[in-house]
């Protein structure tokens, strides 16, 4: 490994949350002290790990001057991706999950196209790896062709707030993220905290780049990922309860009312295919609750709409749970499919209200 000194000024701030994860830490820090953009600070937030982690986290710290530690006592991911964010010095901020790893250009070209297009987002697509097949197996395709390598106000492209979040794939300038008051949700023992994160973003931002590359590996098959914690499904409520608050306080419900209910709803559809039969009538009731809310303020009236919406709107008001029906993922689809989904998305959109909701 090549000594590196901290730099004053950095060009990037990639921050890790780090929590119990041993096996796969090595590796993630390795991609990052090997990237081609030498300007970079890499803060380790450990929550609490009770392994190994912070014992690899100083073992590099003691190589490499850019890597920057936060020790502190488990307080869940929220908390201490908003340390990091305070912590952070760069002109753009990166995300990289401990589990994950990058390409060593990744932040170089991530960074260059930031400048040259003088945007608030640049966004990549990316690479799911499952460890046990020993690599790569597909890359997924966020954005429509026509969208790729320019600049884009979101919102204009309302589908853009549709896809995964993965906000690891993404860097964000400081202070726009600063100015915008965007944060994590808090919340102890809480996950899915990155779709608040994302939904935040893009109602603020005005100008994103997209591009067609992909740098970061995201690991499909790490057993301790909260994602696969069933448990905490009540959390998502709370993302987008968080949500709907930010851009109350911001009157901008009548901009993105549609735009939060179909995200909402759809998020909800997500986490309930993992559910059990019991849980799934048990969480039901929340759905059913904020469907009926949203269709009463106008967010979600579909009438007329059925015949072409009925998988994202009849199905979104999961009343009996025994006769759910499993949705495709936006980017589980072709360019023509997802044009065709647009031109129902942006029929709903005009329905927003022009007034705070």
């Amino acid at each position: 490994m090549v000594k590196h000194s901290k730099t004053s000024k950095p060009k990037v701030s990639v921050l890790v949350p780090i929590y119990n994860v041993e096996k796969f830490l090595s590796e993630c820090l390795s991609s990052l002290v090997e990237q081609t953009l030498k300007e970079i600070e890499i803060i380790c937030i450990n929550d609490g790990s009770t392994d190994d982690s912070l014992k690899i986290i100083k073992s590099f710290a003691k190589k490499d001057k850019r890597i920057v530690i936060i020790d502190k006592k488990n307080s869940g991911y929220g908390k201490s991706m908003n340390m990091g964010l305070d912590k952070a010095t760069g002109e753009y901020v990166g995300i990289v999950e401990s589990d994950d790893f990058v390409a060593q250009d990744a932040f170089e070209k991530m960074y260059k196209n930031a400048k040259a297009n003088d945007v608030d987002v640049v966004k990549a697509n990316f690479h799911k790896y499952m460890t046990e097949k020993g690599g790569s197996v597909g890359v997924s395709k966020l954005f429509l062709e026509s969208e790729v390598g320019k600049v884009i106000d979101p919102r204009e492209h309302r589908h853009i707030f549709y896809q995964q979040p993965s906000i690891w794939s993404a860097i964000y300038r400081r202070s726009f993220l600063n100015n915008n008051k965007i944060r994590f949700l808090p919340s102890a023992g809480a996950s899915y905290q990155d779709a608040g994160f994302n939904f935040k973003v893009f109602a603020m931002a005005k100008k994103v780049f997209f591009m067609n590359e992909a740098f970061l590996y995201y690991r499909q098959d790490n057993p301790n990922s909260s994602v696969k914690s069933a448990g905490k499904i009540y959390a998502v409520k709370d993302e987008y309860d968080e949500v709907e608050k930010y851009l109350k306080e911001r009157r901008l419900m009548g901009e993105y009312g549609t735009t939060l209910a179909i995200v909402r709803m759809s998020g909800y559809i997500w986490n309930m295919r993992r559910l059990t039969k019991e849980a799934a009538s048990e969480f039901g009731k929340v759905v059913k609750e904020d469907y009926s809310r949203y269709k009463k303020a106008g967010y979600l009236d579909a009438k007329g709409l059925e015949k072409d919406a009925a998988f994202i709107i009849n199905n979104l008001a999961i009343v009996n749970p025994d006769k759910f029906i499993k949705l495709r993922f936006w980017y589980e689809l072709n360019d023509k499919a997802k044009i065709k989904l647009l031109n129902v998305y942006k029929k709903l959109t005009k329905r927003d209200k022009k007034k705070e909701g």
